[in-house]
């Protein structure tokens, strides 16, 4: 390392107040969401403005998770929820927006088209501001990982932040599908955010009787049939279901509260195995530690680079 100065980043926010409204993918019910500012340390935090919801601020944070029934959902002691916030936080990790109070006057984010298209808008129509306090980073330091044969997902010691996702359907519209994307300048916006959402026609019906997918449709979700892809205009990427994948996982990652500089591998997770997997993390205060970000990573060998992006 040389000894020039090198920047370290600032933490971000909104420049201001911006809304939105629309339906919730499970509970069916129209919601009003207003996204807006938030001082330098606060994170990311959910206000519910609903009687329902009792003023409840909630910190969108891996501890406040309460469940990963295909979403995930955070709430505190008095059972004030907000579910399918991943889309969202999505967002909020890929344009770098460290600090953001969400008001919603309803107990779910709207689904908008599926992805997280919608959000990235909203958020670069409010703009963004630097702060005056410097950003962390999450930086991985030994190998941590959650599942079985199965499923599983792990965080790896990399160089620079990257995801990698490997899934596969007996359904012959998505079988096996694989991607790996390296976070840095637009990637997100590039090739995840505009990924939805998807499901299959035939577990539509059981959904809807456990309380589920009530709002979904052919304009928020990918629908799949027996072979094929419901959806009149088809899909925006051709493996789009992975991107998704990715998309999911991104938003889940960011409830750590700050950017991971490490390799998430998943393979066929979810929600729930990337909530256990950041618990597996901070209950082991070997596998990380928090550090400024700056405009340049640390030196790794090549042989180093190759050996963490194999």
């Amino acid at each position: 390392m040389n000894d020039m100065m090198i920047p370290t980043m600032r933490q971000k926010t909104l420049k201001s107040r911006i809304n939105c409204n629309g339906v919730g993918l499970h509970s069916g019910r129209r919601v009003m969401l207003t996204i807006g500012p938030a001082a330098a340390g606060t994170g990311i935090q959910f206000k519910r403005i609903d009687p329902a919801g009792m003023g409840a601020v909630i910190p969108a944070r891996w501890d406040r998770v309460v469940d990963t029934r295909l979403c995930t959902v955070i709430g505190n002691s008095d059972g004030v929820v907000v579910s399918t916030i991943e889309h969202l936080m999505a967002a909020f990790a890929g344009l770098g927006i460290d600090n953001a109070t969400i008001e919603i006057d309803g107990p779910e984010v709207p689904i908008m088209d599926g992805s997280a298209d919608a959000f990235v808008f909203l958020i670069e129509c409010a703009g963004v501001v630097e702060q005056s306090a410097a950003r962390k980073r999450i930086r991985i330091l030994k190998s941590v990982s959650v599942g079985d044969e199965r499923a599983n997902a792990a965080l790896l010691p990399a160089p620079f932040a990257s995801l990698d996702f490997a899934l596969d359907f007996a359904n012959p519209a998505i079988g096996k599908q694989e991607k790996s994307v390296r976070l840095a300048e637009d990637a997100f916006k590039r090739e995840l955010s505009r990924a939805r959402t998807f499901g299959f026609a035939e577990e539509v019906e059981l959904l809807r009787k456990a309380g589920l997918a009530r709002g979904g449709s052919l304009d928020n979700a990918v629908v799949i049939g027996a072979d094929r892809v419901l959806n009149r205009e088809g899909l925006r990427y051709g493996d789009e279901f992975v991107r998704h994948k990715l998309l999911d996982a991104m938003g889940d990652l960011y409830l750590a509260g700050a950017p991971i500089d490490g390799r998430f591998l998943g393979a066929r997770s979810g929600h729930a195995l990337n909530n256990q997997l950041l618990r597996a993390l901070f209950a082991d205060s070997d596998a990380w530690m928090l550090v400024d970000d700056v405009a340049a990573l640390p030196e790794w060998s090549e042989a180093e680079i190759l050996q963490a992006t194999a």
